[in-house]
């Protein structure tokens, strides 16, 4: 049961890696957005094409906001919505887990 947990652990702790590695993608794209990058350069063109993905799904469902893109702003919300109820939820069950496998005498009753 600990090899469970500890599974569950890992998994917690590399998508939380995973999740602020991407936010910073997306906060880096959208600083180069504010100035004229070269579209030749390798650094940008995988930025774009790390974002584009997922933010032109959340473009495609927000509503017309006058030429103001506001999917990078949206795309750092769910992303730290994932961190907090995610991954946090991640490590609380790996906890129970481990709880549960230490207190299993005392929890189990004898018949």
């Amino acid at each position: 049961m600990f090899l469970l947990a500890n599974l569950i652990e890992a998994l917690a702790v590399v998508i939380q890696y995973g999740l602020m590695i991407y936010m910073w993608i997306i906060v880096i794209r959208a600083l180069i957005s504010w100035v004229n990058p070269d579209p030749y350069n390798p650094i940008v063109q995988f930025l774009y094409s790390a974002t584009e993905p997922v933010l032109t799904k959340i473009r495609s469902k927000l509503p017309p906001t006058g030429g103001m893109d506001l999917s990078p702003i949206v795309a750092l919300m769910l992303i730290l919505f994932l961190q907090v109820f995610l991954v946090k939820s991640l490590h609380q069950i790996a906890y129970k887990i481990n709880y549960y496998e230490k207190n299993k005498s005392s929890i189990e009753q004898p018949f």
